[in-house]
């Protein structure tokens, strides 16, 4: 019994141990935040260890001086006052001396203001949208195409050669380095939450509502995070990665992307487009050829993840584009659902999501690929005529 003993407490000491190594304990960050939220966290663990290693001590002490063995007898009493406000004050003590410096981090969590940059987040199954409410800029955020087709059933992909295996995207979220950036997190569909340990930004994006945090990165880096409310059969695959830049390559990236006139949102790029050249693209013919290429960048960005990198489907839950009567008949019908969506199913609009350039080149994708051959093309300005 000495022994088992020893050995119980060897594997408690060391599992505290563990608790307490970087490599399974919860992040420092990169955020004056993340370091405060670090510290509270390390300073009630080892209050909790305290409390429990004095519980504990006591208990086993009074267990074995007071064995039977020994002729112990149980003492015969009632209540006694003060042990009851003994043991009542000091937890209350111990909790109070725990919630002044939490109460001061929470409500430092929720100050933002002064923000610098201001970016709004919105959840769609299975993508990020991000919002750059002070330059314009905006884009989709997906799972990156390579990692997503490899995750596919039967896909015969090694994914040993990926690295961050199912956590790169195709569109990273930029951020500035030693500036406050307000989040606005909300929801197209169902309820997502927007995470990045690193930064200490958990919040859940709600359809209808707006919630709001804030982030200062002091280094910079590639952070990455994911969704981590259950959104749907796809959740595991709407990672999040943002890459905070010194704020003078910040500033170059802003230059690079932010649109000359009102943007156009264009998934296939992630990145937003002035409105004089998207009109430009709207208008002209578009080959088979460039219709199909660009085609085949979307629907693995935008349709894969349901309908199948091969298009077959999900029985039961998604239909195939192969052999579909939708994808291989009358245009009009094909370009309403993939427009205006289908009520009271999985099936989204795609209106709002996609430039009239991409929407075409994924309804020409659909119907002369993934084991269909119709032959004909969908132009970019029979969707700009619906608008």
């Amino acid at each position: 019994m000495p022994t088992l003993s020893r050995l119980s407490l060897v594997a408690i000491l060391s599992l505290i141990g563990s608790a307490a190594r970087a490599d399974i304990n919860m992040p420092v960050g990169v955020t004056p935040i993340s370091k405060e939220v670090y510290g509270l966290h390390m300073l009630i663990f080892w209050i909790c260890c305290a409390i429990g290693t004095v519980v504990f001590a006591v208990m086993f002490y009074s267990i074995f001086k007071h064995r039977k063995s020994k002729g112990a007898v149980a003492a015969d009493f009632h209540e006694s006052t003060v042990v009851e406000i003994i043991w009542t004050a000091v937890p209350l003590v111990i909790l109070i001396a725990m919630a002044i410096p939490a109460a001061k981090t929470l409500i430092a969590m929720e100050d933002t203001s002064d923000a610098e940059v201001t970016i709004k987040v919105t959840g769609y199954q299975w993508k990020w949208h991000y919002e750059y409410l002070d330059s314009g800029i905006n884009f989709f955020s997906n799972l990156d195409a390579d990692h997503n087709a490899a995750r596919q059933v039967d896909s015969g992909i090694d994914v040993s050669q990926f690295d961050n295996y199912l956590k790169e995207v195709d569109n990273p979220l930029v951020l500035p380095v030693g500036k406050k950036v307000r989040f606005l997190h909300t929801s197209a569909d169902v309820i997502h939450s927007w995470w990045v340990p690193a930064l200490a930004v958990k919040k859940d994006a709600i359809p209808g509502f707006i919630n709001e945090n804030w982030a200062l990165i002091e280094e910079p880096g590639i952070y990455r995070g994911k969704c981590t409310e259950l959104c749907g059969r796809d959740h595991g695959f709407m990672p999040v990665v943002v890459r905070a830049l010194p704020e003078d390559e910040y500033n170059a990236w802003v230059a690079e992307n932010a649109p000359v006139e009102e943007p156009v949102m264009t998934e296939s790029t992630g990145a937003a487009t002035a409105t004089a050249v998207a009109s430009a693209d709207d208008d002209r013919e578009w080959s088979m050829d460039e219709l199909m290429a660009a085609g085949e960048t979307v629907y693995n960005n935008q349709c894969a993840s349901c309908h199948q990198v091969g298009g077959e489907g999900l029985a039961g839950a998604f239909p195939a584009i192969t052999g579909s009567a939708i994808a291989t008949g009358d245009h009009a019908a094909h370009i309403d659902i993939v427009y205006a969506g289908k009520p009271g199913s999985a099936m989204a609009a795609f209106a709002s999501r996609l430039s009239n350039s991409d929407m075409a080149a994924v309804l020409t994708y659909q119907r002369n690929a993934l084991g269909n051959s119709v032959g004909d093309t969908i132009q970019p300005s029979a969707i700009k005529a619906l608008r």
